[in-house]
């Protein structure tokens, strides 16, 4: 690693968060798009305005080696899978531009572990400490609400994507790694078994018969409420479907980083758990250490409104 590191390349979404969370003054630009107006209201004024840099990683990679030249980083950063063909990349890109670049675990429960990493690497050891501090706090509550959602009995949660609603993550899956983590079932990881995300169809949600909707596309709750067939299914009925809130990352997936941790606050309250009051306070404090930007109550209700039942 070098000695000093002034500016950083991230490699996807996940790695632009996380660095984000960390130390915003050291990122490039945004892999994936700029911020939109949205999304920019919960950013600092200085990484909203960055630009976009392009992807090195996941389906919609745009960058290139000479593209990462371009931007003169001090280190290429990516955070997410480690399976050989991650790491295989991290290896070429470092060979064909000579640039550091470093791999890190994406997985909930090594969170901590990978804020103190980044912190030591970037010389922001007492930043990276209070994050690993209150994502250590935030993932034993998680464990703590999961075990006594075991005893309880574990509510059987359908998680979709898309305006339709007919993509899914599998079990093991990084998209729903945290409904698993919260001490829910996966229903489609149940049926279908291990993988990545795949495309279901309504007969499938039907024969299922989940507990709990959770939608990330805003345009899904509309169309389910709509369309005859969803409408036939229990919990959209009972009013047991929400859209989990998008700004200005998700707070199940997309993308699948450190920003899923506010997940992990979210569910005990959807699942009777905790109190529902505690959850605007608690919002915002994350917001404030992670994002760097406290938002207005608002705000706030406004991410919240179509996240809990009622």
């Amino acid at each position: 690693m070098p000695e000093k590191v002034s500016r950083v390349l991230a490699a996807g979404p996940p790695a632009a968060i996380l660095l984000y969370t960390l130390a915003p003054e050291l990122l490039a630009g945004w892999p994936a798009r700029p911020p939109s107006r949205l999304e920019a209201s919960f950013l600092t004024e200085g990484a909203a305005a960055l630009p976009e840099t392009g992807r090195l990683t996941g389906r919609d990679n745009t960058a290139n080696i000479e593209a990462v030249l371009r931007h003169r980083p001090d280190l290429v950063l990516d955070y997410g899978s480690v399976a050989p063909s991650f790491v295989s990349l991290a290896h070429r890109v470092q060979e064909q531009t000579g640039i550091p670049t470093l791999l890190l675990d994406g997985a909930l429960a090594r969170i901590p572990e990978t804020y103190r990493v980044l912190g030591e690497i970037l010389g922001r050891r007492k930043d990276a400490d209070l994050r690993a501090e209150a994502a250590g706090r935030i993932l034993a509550e998680a464990e703590a609400h999961a075990a006594r959602l075991g005893q309880r009995g574990r509510p059987r949660v359908l998680y979709v994507r898309g305006p339709r609603g007919l993509e899914t993550g599998l079990a093991g899956s990084i998209n729903t790694e945290i409904i698993e983590f919260a001490g829910a079932l996966n229903v489609a990881g149940r049926a279908l078994g291990p993988g990545g995300l795949t495309q279901i169809s309504l007969e499938q949600v039907l024969a299922w018969n989940p507990d709990w909707v959770i939608a990330i596309h805003p345009d899904f709750p509309a169309h389910a409420r709509q369309d005859p067939l969803w409408r036939a299914l229990p919990a959209v009925r009972a009013n047991r479907l929400v859209l989990a809130p998008g700004l200005p990352f998700g707070w199940v997936d997309f993308p699948p980083a450190v920003n899923r941790l506010l997940g992990l606050i979210w569910l005990p309250v959807l699942f009777g758990l905790v109190p529902a009051e505690t959850l605007p306070e608690r919002v915002s404090d994350f917001h404030a250490l992670f994002y760097h930007r406290r938002p207005e109550p608002q705000q706030i209700a406004a991410l919240l409104r179509p996240a809990l039942p009622g």
